[in-house]
């Protein structure tokens, strides 16, 4: 007697429509991990963000009210203290010591110091102008790395530098993250980022951003 025997599917072989949901599973599944890993990238880069305004607003009240940290009591700016007095007029190293020194206590350079200190720290801590923030941080870090030019191991007098690191201080590193918060758009979470890239003056000057 002739015994039937079905045949057996081959390995490997799957109908069309069940490849096409298989492959499709993949890519669904995939995304919410890409969204939370982008989401979580964004609320890292803003917390940076805020944690560096605070930064530069921090230096901007104490420098102005003399809250008694590395201002003194009674020598704040209100109190006709100057704010770059005491640290370029003690400048002792460096190719730009004599022009640092000539700057010290000038009303224009404590003006523009101050005004930069105030308009980085509102502008990291609202997330707003990222792009001119990091431009107007980095050259205030600049100049600040060579008023304590680290690449001396000597100052003018003679005596020891102290210096750590050649060429990377916080100021270098600071300019640094400034950059790489503006080509993040880090002021689109934790921030006023999107409604200030919508104003019609920031759409057509995209360096407002």
């Amino acid at each position: 007697m002739a015994v039937h025997q079905q045949p057996k599917p081959k390995a490997g072989f799957h109908l069309p429509f069940m490849r096409g949901n298989h492959a499709a599973s993949a890519p669904e599944s995939a995304a919410p991990a890409r969204i939370d890993t982008h989401t979580a990238r964004a609320y890292v880069f803003s917390s940076v963000r805020v944690l560096m305004g605070f930064v530069f607003l921090w230096a901007f009240l104490d420098k102005t009210f003399g809250l008694g940290y590395a201002t003194q009591s009674g020598r704040g700016w209100i109190d006709g203290g100057s704010p770059t007095e005491g640290f370029l007029g003690h400048v002792a190293v460096g190719p730009m010591e004599s022009a640092f020194h000539s700057w010290a206590g000038a009303a224009w350079a404590d003006w523009l110091f101050m005004l930069g200190l105030l308009g980085i720290g509102l502008a990291l801590t609202a997330g707003v102008a990222l792009r001119l923030t990091a431009l107007a941080g980095t050259v205030m870090m600049a100049l600040m790395w060579m008023a304590e030019w680290p690449p001396a191991q000597h100052l003018s007098d003679g005596s020891r530098s102290m210096s750590t690191n050649p060429f990377v201080d916080y100021h270098l590193v600071y300019a640094v993250v400034l950059i790489a918060l503006a080509a993040a758009s880090a002021g689109d979470a934790l921030g006023l980022g999107r409604p200030w890239a919508k104003l019609p003056i920031v759409r057509d000057h995209g360096w407002l951003r």
